[in-house]
């Protein structure tokens, strides 16, 4: 009876992520952002930084930055990159093939966040086919979902949450190598945070769904961060959230204060 109340809490979040054994874990999106100088002033700022040691830290810099990154960058931090095609190297120009990542030392690739969905119409099937794509190559993912304004506002947000993340689970059983990016798209660069009872809110169903749609083992050990206009003011409070396991953070990470966001983990 003890043991099953003690699974309960862990996969309802009760115990917290640390108490789960979740490693909190920030991730900097860069998107289309930076020059040669930029980037090296920004990598330089984090290789002098006193960062938590309990933090996993990945930065995804634009493609064109990438093994710089990779050079330049701490050991103990990791570098993504933004997107991946779903074919292996071949007759794809202007793509970059999961195994040529892997090949060139990176080690991250965030997948499905809402600007591919949305700007370039990738679909939750085509998502879910990267995905594999890059686990079948050995790349860990930060696999993004959220909703619209208009999906929240209907009450849908756990449908369409797990719809997307539903298509990945059609083709990849193992999620040991996943970690999921929850990002509210009415919150992504426009100064609007979901309120920490609305993120807190979501990631719970999406543990809730892990468990029913990938295994109880996933519903504890995966991670799940929160994205959408985080910054070193709302970071904090966000991070005491019991099943909020860390954030993807994009603006913000263009700047000093990515440092706090780091260092406000519990």
């Amino acid at each position: 009876m003890e043991s099953a109340k003690r699974r309960l809490a862990m996969l309802t979040g009760a115990m917290g992520g640390q108490g789960a054994g979740r490693r909190f874990f920030v991730g900097g999106n860069f998107k289309s952002n930076g020059t040669v100088e930029q980037i090296k002033n920004i990598i330089e700022t984090l290789n002098k930084a006193t960062l938590k040691e309990n933090v996993e830290v990945v930065i995804a810099p634009p493609a064109l930055y990438l093994l710089l990154a990779r050079e330049l960058i701490r050991p103990d931090i990791k570098v993504a990159a933004q997107n991946i095609f779903d074919k292996g190297p071949g007759a794809y120009t202007g793509e970059i093939a999961a195994q040529q990542l892997k090949d060139a030392g990176i080690d991250w690739v965030i997948l499905g966040h809402s600007e591919r969905r949305s700007i370039f119409g990738e679909s939750d099937q085509f998502v879910a086919s990267k995905t594999k794509a890059a686990l079948d190559a050995g790349l860990s993912v930060i696999l993004c979902c959220g909703e619209s304004l208009e999906e929240r506002e209907k009450g849908i947000t756990t449908q369409v949450v797990t719809r997307q993340l539903g298509a990945v689970a059609d083709l990849v059983q193992d999620w040991t190598n996943i970690v999921v990016a929850y990002e509210p798209v009415w919150a992504i660069g426009t100064g609007k945070v979901a309120t920490t009872e609305q993120a807190q809110e979501t990631h719970a169903e999406i543990r809730k769904w892990l468990e029913a749609a990938v295994s109880p083992e996933a519903a504890v050990k995966t991670r799940i961060l929160y994205g959408g206009s985080v910054t070193e003011k709302n970071s904090a409070e966000l991070a005491k959230q019991p099943d909020v396991d860390g954030f993807l953070v994009g603006g913000a990470s263009l700047k000093p204060a990515f440092i706090d966001i780091i260092n406000s983990a519990p």
